[in-house]
């Protein structure tokens, strides 16, 4: 180097300088760079390592928690969803599943919507279906809720949930629902109902054309009963109608009447007693299963009746109570007798014979 400084002229060994300067600076700045890369792979190779360790706590407590639940006997792995009409004895009804629950080792959801709201939004039916299905540690369960009938078939579920329901004479429902929103129940009597402080009875509303009291408050029954389709829920349509005796005949395991829930709950102990072995005699004898009356209520007149009665709405309606009401009673012939004044459940009415090939 000093050589080749007394060959160079001054000039130029400055500019050799500036440039061997320059090389070095480069070549540092290239070493931090490879320097920063090195650390961010460590980084990520880290974090990697971090993902696949949560990944395998993650699986092992899945197959931990899915290991129980592959031992659920058939009779455990089981859901109702009562999709409770309003003011049909509902709470009634559902008192007797809580009184049960401990007693038979199930589980009681109440399905608790948005301002009562009947339908769910799309996303909310496929969490729900999920929940219901794949919610193990609540299996056996009892869903309830005013949520109308929901097809777990069009989310490809193969094990269906039970479908049961109450339903009751359409203007004694109406009548019941006016007067619980003025006055409430024995059930929570403090609590303010959103048309508390009007004293108008059925009969004045009807007689003054009231909008609580009109045709169009008769259609519920029919849409719970139809769904999730927006034509269930456009007042008046015939299509809604049949989609309702559709699914009632085809998607309830049973459907009973208010004016004859004991029978509706002793046919329910017969058929499923894993949840409601014990409920005849509780809703004879408990406390809770009359609970729960319509403070105030006052029985409409003949004219007032006889008003509705004049509405196709009420004519739709009643058609489908009555529908249920003979479904109901076909299923009761079935399975009941009555016997100097008490109602009993039939035995076992099949047997098996000419069982082969013979050991």
């Amino acid at each position: 180097m000093g050589l080749l400084r007394v060959m160079m002229p001054p000039k130029f060994q400055l500019l050799a300088l500036l440039a061997f300067a320059v090389a070095m600076f480069f070549l540092e700045n290239q070493i931090q760079k490879l320097e920063e890369s090195r650390g961010k792979l460590e980084r990520a190779i880290a974090r990697h390592e971090v993902r696949e360790i949560e990944q395998r706590h993650t699986q092992d407590g899945l197959r931990e928690r899915e290991a129980p639940a592959s031992s659920l006997s058939e009779n455990d792995d089981v859901v109702i969803i009562y999709n409770r009409v309003p003011k049909t004895a509902s709470t009634s009804f559902t008192n007797i599943a809580y009184d049960l629950c401990g007693k038979n080792h199930y589980h009681v959801l109440h399905i608790n919507t948005t301002k009562n709201n009947p339908v769910m939004s799309i996303q909310d039916q496929v969490r729900f279906v999920k929940n219901v299905t794949e919610w193990r540690e609540m299996k056996p369960a009892f869903y309830h809720g005013h949520v109308s009938f929901l097809d777990f078939t069009k989310f490809g579920v193969k094990r269906k949930p039970i479908y049961i329901n109450v339903i009751r004479d359409p203007i004694e429902r109406l009548v019941s629902y006016y007067y619980f929103l003025r006055f409430g129940d024995d059930y929570r009597p403090g609590l303010r109902r959103r048309k508390q402080g009007d004293k108008k009875t059925f009969d004045e509303c009807v007689s003054a054309g009231g909008s609580d009291c009109a045709p169009e408050k008769l259609w519920l029954q029919i849409p719970f009963f139809c769904g999730h389709y927006s034509e269930c829920w456009n007042v008046g349509s015939h299509w809604a109608l049949e989609q309702a005796k559709y699914n009632l005949v085809n998607e309830y395991m049973l459907v009973g009447v208010t004016e004859e829930l004991e029978d509706f709950v002793m046919m329910l102990e017969a058929a499923l007693p894993r949840f409601f072995k014990g409920a005849t005699e509780l809703y004879k004898t408990g406390k809770k299963s009359h609970l729960r009356k319509t403070s105030e209520k006052k029985p409409p007149t003949k004219e007032s009746i006889a008003k509705l009665q004049q509405s196709a709405i009420w004519k739709m309606e009643n058609e489908f109570y009555e529908f249920a009401l003979e479904q109901f009673q076909f299923v009761r012939a079935h399975a009941v007798r009555e016997k100097d004044g008490e109602l009993y459940l039939l035995a076992q009415n099949f047997f098996y014979e000419k069982i082969y090939p013979k050991n």
